[in-house]
C-alpha cells in the first residue's frame, strides 16, 4: 500500500475529522474567551480595584539601555491568561457535565422490547384462528 493511499486512509477516519473540526472550533472559541476576558471581565475588574489596567502590569528587572528593550516581567498578561484558561475550562467542563447528564438518561431508559419475528406473528395468528 502505497504511503500517500495510507495517510488517505488515516486522515478520512471519523474521530480524525471530528478531531481537526474539534481544533478549529476550540481556536475559535478561545479567541471568543480571550475577547470576553481582555475586553469586558479585565476592565471591570480593574475598575472594581482601583482603575488598574492588568495587561499593563509588570515588574521592570532592567531598564531600556540605547536600543536594548527593558527587560519586564509581565504579570499582568499571565493574570488574563490565568483568567483565559479559568474560563475556558469551566466551559468544557459544564460541557461535559451536560454530556454526561445525558449519557445517564439514556443509559437509565429502557430500551424497548424488540419487535415480534416474522414467525411469532405467524404462530400468533395460528393461535388465533384456532381459538375460533
Amino acid at each position: 500500500m502505497s504511503m500517500v493511499k495510507e495517510f488517505r486512509e488515516f486522515a478520512m477516519r471519523g474521530n480524525v475529522v471530528d478531531l481537526a473540526v474539534g481544533v478549529v472550533i476550540g481556536a475559535a472559541f478561545g479567541k471568543i474567551v480571550s475577547s470576553l476576558v481582555g475586553d469586558i471581565v479585565m476592565p471591570i475588574l480593574g475598575l472594581l480595584v482601583g482603575g488598574v489596567d492588568f495587561t499593563k502590569l509588570g515588574l521592570v528587572l532592567h531598564e531600556a539601555v540605547g536600543e536594548t528593550p527593558a527587560v519586564v516581567l509581565a504579570y499582568g498578561k499571565f493574570i488574563q491568561a490565568v483568567f483565559d484558561f479559568t474560563i475556558v475550562a469551566f466551559a468544557i467542563f459544564m460541557l461535559v457535565k451536560i454530556i454526561n447528564r445525558f449519557r445517564r438518561q439514556e443509559a437509565a431508559a429502557p430500551a424497548a422490547p424488540p419487535a415480534p419475528s416474522t414467525e411469532e406473528k405467524l404462530l400468533t395468528e395460528i393461535r388465533d384462528l384456532l381459538k375460533k
